[in-house]
């Protein structure tokens, strides 16, 4: 073949490669530009939708830095939409901007958000919030400030989220429809219900007490989160404290304390197996 031909060919090769590059990547770039004009659009709820969608995006390099940059929107439920991003995404970098956010943030569901998306890439810090959201207190001892309790047990703000995070935690059906039959607008037993279910995760032996004492709480919602996080722990040292609950006044409270009950005497009765994961919180 002759050289002219030779560079003919190769030419046409490599027009027809860079034809070919070039139309597979139209439909990503168009895709950037779409959700990028849904990251920037003036209207709050467009926002957040495209906010969060970054939460799909686990193995991209950009996500991260928008999922980041959206936790300085102006607007609280564009923040609280980054926070779950962030989460989703366990984007590591955003660590120092979440405890910031945590100290600062007016708004109590990015709080809420930020201990979350933390909890998600293993810093124990979120759990001193949900301990704070339960309690009324940091795991100091020391009281909230009055501005801290002001976020944390906002009614009106924490009811919506509460009731979209919170009443999962429910470990029957029945009285999930029990529960949501009961609320009120205002009612906060919701968040402080996730609050526990969290808290089941978390090996401070303060976090423990915390939910053995929100076994008498005042809501039997809070009642029964707390009585199911404690199964959850697998701590044989609950029992008296459960069996406490065997004759209180709500059925709910009352079916969900046995099967606590037989849940731990199950573990306690069974073989040891191979696997140790999972370890039970010891009490000093």
């Amino acid at each position: 073949m002759a050289p002219r031909c030779v560079r003919f060919v190769k030419l046409f090769a490599f027009t027809l490669l860079v034809s070919v590059t070039a139309q597979s990547q139209q439909p990503l770039t168009k895709s950037w530009t779409t959700l990028q004009a849904g990251l920037t659009n003036k209207d709050i709820e467009t926002r957040v939708t495209a906010v969060r969608l970054l939460g799909m995006l686990t193995g991209d390099a950009k996500a991260p830095e928008l999922a980041i940059k959206a936790l300085s929107d102006e607007r609280p439920e564009v923040r609280e939409a980054a926070t779950s991003a962030i989460g989703a995404i366990k984007a590591t970098a955003a660590k120092e901007e979440l405890h910031k956010i945590i100290q600062t943030d007016k708004d109590p569901s990015v709080i809420l958000g930020a201990a979350r998306a933390l909890l998600a890439m293993n810093d124990s810090y979120g759990y001193n919030i949900f301990y704070a959201v339960l309690t009324g207190e940091k795991k100091s001892g020391d009281s909230l400030m009055d501005e801290q309790k002001k976020m944390l047990h906002d009614p009106k703000k924490l009811a919506a989220f509460g009731f979209e995070q919170g009443i999962g935690f429910v470990p029957f059906g029945g009285i999930a429809y029990t529960a949501v039959k009961t609320l009120t607008k205002d009612d906060t037993s919701p968040v402080r219900a996730a609050a526990a279910k969290i808290l089941a995760e978390d090996p401070d032996v303060k976090s423990l007490g915390a939910l053995e004492e929100a076994t008498n709480d005042k809501s039997w919602i809070v009642q029964i989160a707390a009585i199911a996080a404690i199964a959850q722990r697998n701590d044989q040292t609950t029992l008296s404290t459960l069996e406490l609950r065997l004759d209180d006044p709500t059925a709910a409270v009352r079916y969900t304390a046995a099967a606590a009950i037989i849940h731990l005497n199950d573990i306690k009765t069974a073989k040891p197996t191979v696997s140790t994961g999972g370890k039970t919180p010891t009490r000093h």
